[in-house]
């Protein structure tokens, strides 16, 4: 839905802008060309670990955009809706975004936002993936992130993710596991900082640190290859802004915890602001956006989930040149 602008938006805007070094740029923003749409669609999901496209917000009032949209849209749809054009951007897990590019979707993956959130939880009596052989494991749903994922790293020991484990589909898994009803449960903020409070289940698996999963991003920058290819500076000026709400969650955590929280995308302040100080916001200039999508796209096609191979993901559904300009932009 359109946003209106108010005193206090304008207000903060401007300290949001101040805070990261917007202003001092404007300079360099007139220089560029107009903008061909001052509109932009991301998506309403519920979650943490997005919380970027949120804090971009008055960025994007700063970079010229008037009419901001959030459109509800459940986090597993995300690709889907940026390829049927729903969508302009949307952060989303890597592996969900190949698929949708897989299936000749005009969805192009634009940069990487951060390694990692998720949390694979079990009961105490199992120490490690490979132990999850015969045993059962809570999804929302057959595709989702938490099957693709899991299914992923029960293949990197050496199960057979559709023979192996036992796969139990349920609306709200995370009640499954705590009432032991399931064996194992993937979670996203801010599933785990509450099973990490309640003293509940053992972590197999924690994609911040564990390897390999912490060395390659989770969400990146989806867009819609129509929006990008009819409007470079309008994807430039999105893009510079998610980048730089991104750093925003490293250096202002506590104001990005306080405004997704009053913004209705997640409950609790503490639970948010843990987050934020956990998840490693500042890895998106370092690390190789292309490596990610190589690494899950090549494990999805031995895993059978997409039929095309890395090369072909990559030639098809990825575009660096707005990320590569930006880098040397935002050096500082």
């Amino acid at each position: 839905m359109p946003i209106k602008q108010t005193r206090r938006r304008f207000l903060a805007t401007l300290s949001f802008a101040g805070a990261a070094g917007l202003l001092g740029g404007w300079r360099a923003l007139a220089a560029e060309d107009g903008l061909e749409t001052t509109t932009v669609r991301l998506p309403k999901v519920a979650g943490i670990c997005v919380s970027p496209q949120y804090a971009a917000e008055e960025l994007l009032r700063a970079e010229g955009f008037n009419d901001i949209r959030y459109v509800e849209t459940p986090a597993a749809a995300v690709p889907e809706a940026i390829g049927r054009g729903r969508l302009d951007f949307g952060l989303n897990y890597a592996p969900l975004l190949i698929p949708a590019i897989d299936a000749a979707l005009p969805v192009v993956v634009l940069a990487g936002v951060h390694p990692g959130c998720f949390e694979l939880f079990a009961r105490e009596d199992i120490y490690n993936v490979a132990e999850l052989r015969g045993r059962s494991v809570g999804v929302q749903d057959w595709g989702s992130t938490a099957h693709v994922l899991v299914s992923l790293m029960a293949a990197h020991v050496g199960l057979d993710p559709a023979k192996d484990i036992r796969w139990v589909t349920d609306a709200k898994p995370i009640e499954q596991f705590v009432d032991g009803k399931i064996d194992a449960f993937l979670g996203f903020p801010p599933q785990p900082q509450e099973l990490h409070a309640r003293h509940i289940g053992r972590i197999l698996v924690n994609s911040t640190v564990d390897r390999p999963w912490s060395q390659y991003f989770c969400c990146m920058v989806g867009a819609n290859r129509d929006y990008v290819q009819n409007n470079p500076v309008a994807t430039k000026r999105v893009l510079r802004a998610i980048l730089k709400a991104t750093d925003f969650c490293v250096t202002e955590p506590t104001r990005v915890a306080r405004q997704i929280v009053d913004g209705g995308y997640t409950p609790r302040y503490d639970y948010a602001l843990q987050t934020l100080n956990e998840v490693p916001f500042d890895k998106w200039r370092d690390w190789d956006g292309e490596d990610t999508i190589r690494f899950y796209a090549l494990r999805m096609h031995e895993a059978g989930f997409i039929k095309s191979g890395p090369q072909k993901i990559i030639a098809d559904g990825t575009d660096w040149r707005f990320l590569n300009e930006l880098k040397r932009e935002l050096k500082a």
